[in-house]
């Protein structure tokens, strides 16, 4: 199956995962996260099938973040909340976002995606 990557042209993290799938001979297809964001829904079930903590989405080092106050806002939102947050600024999602038909991965971890290829 073709990994969908949401991914952001300026990220240093992104260039990094987008090597290393091309070094893996992964197929994939780039989205802009911060033009075409995950809409609401369906972040929703990418956070559902990632089963990782809401707050494992934002992209805590971004400027989105700091300006939102999403440090102190963050712990004492709802997911349905956070989720709404997501959805409304691509910058506030980590990336990159990968939906890889099996999983959800979230930022650029090398051992837990060669066990997704592998998967």
């Amino acid at each position: 199956m073709t990994w969908r990557v949401w991914s952001y042209d300026g990220c240093g993290t992104c260039k990094k995962a987008i090597a290393w799938m091309r070094a893996e001979g992964v197929e994939f297809e780039l989205v802009p996260i911060v033009t075409s964001p995950p809409a609401r829904k369906e972040l929703e079930k990418l956070w559902k099938r990632s089963g990782l903590p809401i707050k494992r989405f934002f992209n805590t080092s971004g400027q989105s973040y700091r300006n939102g106050g999403f440090g102190q806002r963050l712990p004492e939102m709802t997911e349905s909340e956070a989720l709404d947050a997501l959805a409304a600024d691509g910058k506030l999602i980590k990336r990159p976002v990968v939906d890889t038909g099996n999983t959800v991965l979230v930022g650029f971890d090398a051992v837990t995606w060669q066990k997704a290829v592998s998967a």
